[in-house]
């Protein structure tokens, strides 16, 4: 198992920046695909990004293509969401994700951290 701790989150105008962490226990990280994903009140949870355990496959939700980059540091168990040109829209809750295999569902989850951008 993995479990999963997302920091970085807060207040920011429309069109500043957040940089998100997702730090992961355990030391297998490096086998496992990660992604972000976020929900905003009364709204499903939606898919932000996604990366292979290589982290030389990325997918990006078309609401955030260009301006959100997924990354990740095997040697330091940690996944990353820098989060430029920001909008209102991207208001939400924030979760980072595990899964094994890109066949199964994402099955650990942090437990979120809260993006607020004021317009």
């Amino acid at each position: 198992q993995v479990q999963l701790a997302e920091s970085g989150g807060g207040l920011v105008q429309a069109g500043g920046s957040l940089r998100l962490s997702c730090a992961a226990s355990g030391r297998t990280f490096s086998s496992y695909h990660m992604g972000w994903f976020r929900q905003a009140p009364g709204k499903e949870r939606d898919v932000v990004a996604r990366i292979s355990s290589s982290g030389l496959t990325t997918y990006y939700g078309d609401s955030v293509k260009g301006r959100f980059t997924i990354t990740r540091d095997n040697a330091k168990n940690t996944v990353f969401l820098q989060m430029n040109s920001l909008k209102p829209e991207d208001t939400a809750i924030y979760y980072c994700a595990a899964r094994q295999s890109f066949l199964t569902q994402f099955d650990f989850w942090g437990k979120g951290t809260q993006v607020t951008v004021s317009s």
